[in-house]
């Protein structure tokens, strides 16, 4: 782990160690509630289906608040936001614990996304951090795969650990409050770490809240995300998910032109169509397909019944460890990134990552009949998908002038909820199609299986094609910044 020790305003182990803790956390939170789903849905007295209406009003949020959260970042310091975040993430943690009711739960699920906001600050604090050593974007890019096995790792921890503290607590009602407790905990003790252990950032003085252009923003990503939830879960039938939808885009007009009138817009349009930013962020989108909306079909292709011509017939427990292959895979493939990037380019390193994700879908199309094929399928996509979760906002940051690294990564988080979103509709009416010609009662076709991981192929095929257009050396070290002098190169 090259880093530079002990100097004002560089990246030190310290730091990334205390983030490690961070991510680890939200890892935790991102895989602890999943095995105990079934209990949660009988707590609450409500139908699996129901459950759905959590995540997408998780999604929604992180969408609206993490641009706006980021934008204060780099007003105002990442470390102050990424506190402000994290007590908003504690209390709406607390408030699952002890509620019972379905609007309460939805609400506390709906304000725990605030942790969605974490790397995009880490990542934004840890290059502007970076930028006086001369070395910042690929010290980011080694900082941001570390980051990225502590998220993987604790999605681990928390899948394993969510039900076995369930069950260690008597696998009842009465248990649900104290097994939700722990998470809890978790992201109180992460705030004392970010208080006592991260350094502040140094702001540009001088900036403004351009408030009327966020307002625009948020109407027109709460039109779009909101029309593609009501779409998977209405259906293609629904004819005002479409008006929705179109609202939202139409709204990106006129904010568009409030935009580049502004001294100090909410997003810096300018910044954004440059040949080394725009490819990122379309990149992440096209990626989000997959991060975000392929999971559930891999879980239920798995888990189908042989009898319906395709599917492993895999009990749950089995499911899990393709679940944990893809993890580990994902661990390794963000730790292969930052070498990588050395050895070609950070520009070369990201469409081989896309690549790797295409691979590993399009596989799907020949190699689908067992059980080791589907872990080398997940095996080869899981590290594309690891590299890409913090070399992209990564990228992001070093693409960005100063005073915009935070808003420039969590655009990338964005726009790959957005691609998620627009995935996981997609995929729900895909698979419900095929659902008429299946043999056993829940499943789908193999064509709507098969449709989900062209889908999942293409995009990625895409994303590789517009980082081609991204400038040869983009994303690499700014060679005349000033090198603190006795830095220390540590390999």
């Amino acid at each position: 782990m090259s880093l530079v020790r002990g100097k004002a305003g560089a990246i030190t182990f310290g730091l990334v160690g205390y983030l490690f803790l961070v991510e680890l956390v939200s890892g935790v939170l991102q895989g602890y509630y999943v095995p105990l789903i079934p209990d949660l849905v009988e707590h609450l007295g409500i139908r699996d289906a129901d459950f759905n209406w959590f995540e997408a009003a998780q999604l929604l949020l992180s969408a609206i608040v993490v641009p706006i959260l980021a934008k204060l970042g780099d007003m105002y310091g990442h470390k102050r936001i990424l506190l402000i975040s994290t007590v908003l993430t504690a209390g709406a943690t607390w408030w699952l614990a002890f509620t019972g009711d379905f609007t309460s739960f939805l609400i506390a699920w709906a304000l725990q996304g605030f942790y969605v906001v974490w790397l995009p600050l880490e990542v934004a604090l840890i290059f502007d951090r970076g930028r006086v050593t001369g070395r910042g974007a690929s010290q980011t890019r080694r900082a941001a795969g570390y980051l990225v096995v502590a998220l993987e790792a604790g999605a681990i921890i928390g899948a394993l650990g969510g039900g076995r503290v369930f069950k260690a607590l008597g696998s009842d009602s009465a248990a649900v409050t104290p097994t939700l407790m722990v998470p809890a905990i978790a992201v109180t003790l992460v705030f004392f770490a970010i208080l006592f252990g991260v350094p502040e950032s140094k702001p540009l003085p001088g900036r403004s809240l351009d408030l009327w252009g966020f307002v625009l923003l948020t109407i027109g990503l709460l039109f779009i995300t909101s029309g593609l939830t009501f779409l998977r879960i209405n259906g293609p039938g629904t004819w005002w998910v479409y008006v929705l939808m179109l609202v939202g885009l139409a709204t990106f007009v006129p904010w568009s032109r409030y935009e580049l009138r502004q001294k100090d817009p909410a997003i810096d349009l300018r910044v954004l169509k440059q040949p080394t930013m725009w490819p990122v962020q379309l990149t992440a989108g096209l990626v989000g397909i997959s991060l975000l909306g392929a999971q559930a079909p891999l879980a239920t292709f798995a888990g189908t019944d042989p009898i319906n011509g395709y599917g492993l017939g895999m009990e749950a427990d089995s499911i899990s460890y393709i679940i944990g292959a893809y993890l580990v895979s994902m661990i390794v493939g963000a730790l292969i990134f930052p070498r990588l990037s050395k050895w070609t380019s950070p520009r070369i390193a990201l469409i081989i990552a896309t690549f790797f994700v295409a691979t590993g879908y399009l596989l799907f199309l020949v190699n689908h009949t067992t059980i080791a094929g589907t872990f080398v399928n997940m095996a080869i996509a899981g590290l594309g998908s690891g590299a890409l979760v913090g070399a992209l906002p990564s990228a992001a940051a070093a693409a960005a002038p100063r005073g915009q690294t935070g808003i420039a990564t969590a655009l990338t988080n964005t726009t790959k909820t957005i691609g998620g979103s627009f995935a996981s509709a997609i995929f729900a009416i895909v698979l419900a199609a095929g659902a008429a010609t299946a043999v056993t009662a829940t499943a789908s076709s193999l064509l709507g299986y098969m449709t989900v991981f062209t889908i999942c192929g293409v995009g990625a095929l895409v994303a590789a094609v517009l980082l081609f257009l991204v400038p040869k050396l983009a994303f690499a070290d700014v060679e005349d910044e000033v090198v603190l002098p006795g830095s220390v190169d540590v390999d």
